[in-house]
């Protein structure tokens, strides 16, 4: 069973989400923390979760500030985007694991843009496996052509505009997603091909551009990375998924496609993945990655690209 977990980031922002833990701290077991979409509530892996502890991981998942467990009282003038997410939310759970778990190998399991915020996490230079499923960080021009314009309305037009109107984007009386903090709202509806070209451009370290640095930390990534792609997922399309792909410049990256009718499902898309009704079909290609580093001989899906160290996606 899965216990509450309270996690603080080094600039001291609270945060909430549980935690799967084996009693006997074996040093092999490796323990796996989640990284979940944006504002998707840490609650939705949590079938996924108990799903990897059966099978002998331990297990951390945690929500963003400003979403879910980690909400505060008033949304609305909350400050949060997604370089919070990344270099001080997973950060957070990262070092937890590290101090936690000692000697026991990392491993990070990341949708969405929970993908993205592992290359800009200090501590994921030590993880040691990496799985994701979805990710990217919502270049418009990626978009699935044929829902394209609308998606660009919804999600880069409407959001913005409700945004501005109520201080935070009211997600969840419109039934998309959680509510979701004014900064995370700007990052996404602005975002170019090139994330080092929009994020955090008004701030500078020692003379040099954030975002640059930001950049710089994917290369530090060393952790081999699978990045699963569905095909009717009109967010994660080959193109995305590449685009974020090359960034991790010093893992060997494999980028793994599956269609929904090679499970015998109509449909998956960008969330589905981590719905139970996948346990049987779909779960067992995470299982295997994260135990060895393998995908199976009889795992759905193909190869749509691989790239060693130091070369393309």
């Amino acid at each position: 069973m899965a216990a509450p977990l309270c996690l603080e980031a080094g600039d001291g922002q609270r945060l909430g989400g549980f935690l799967w833990r084996h009693g006997d701290g074996a040093a092999a077991r490796p323990v796996v923390v989640i990284s979940a979409a944006t504002s998707v509530r840490c609650r939705y892996y949590s079938r996924f979760a108990d799903y990897l502890f059966a099978h002998g991981f331990d297990v951390i998942a945690f929500d963003y500030r400003g979403i879910g467990e980690s909400r505060p009282e008033r949304l609305s003038g909350f400050h949060a985007d997604w370089v919070d997410w990344g270099a001080e939310d997973l950060e957070a759970a990262l070092r937890y694991a590290l101090d936690a778990f000692p000697g026991q190998p990392l491993h990070v399991v990341g949708h969405s843009i929970g993908g993205f915020a592992i290359g800009i996490a200090p501590s994921s230079r030590k993880v040691a496996r990496i799985l994701t499923v979805g990710a990217q960080f919502a270049y418009w021009r990626d978009y699935d052509a044929a829902r394209r314009r609308q998606m660009y309305v919804k999600w880069h037009i409407a959001m913005p505009l409700l945004t501005r109107l109520f201080g935070y984007f009211p997600a969840k009386r419109l039934g998309w997603m959680e509510d979701t903090p004014a900064g995370v709202v700007r990052d996404w509806s602005r975002m170019t091909a090139r994330f080092e070209h929009t994020l955090r451009q008004d701030r500078f370290i020692a003379g040099e551009r954030e975002s640059e640095l930001l950049r710089q930390r994917f290369a530090g990534v060393t952790a081999p990375v699978l990045a699963i792609g569905l095909d009717d997922d009109p967010h994660g399309t080959p193109a995305a998924l590449d685009r974020l792909l090359d960034y991790f410049t010093s893992s060997h990256r494999r980028h793994w496609r599956i269609a929904p009718a090679e499970i015998g499902a109509p449909a998956i898309g960008h969330f589905a993945f981590f719905h139970d009704r996948f346990r049987d079909s779909l779960w067992p290609l995470a299982l295997d990655w994260l135990r060895s580093g393998g995908i199976a001989a009889d795992a759905p899906g193909r190869l749509s690209a691989e790239a060693m160290p130091g070369e393309k996606t």
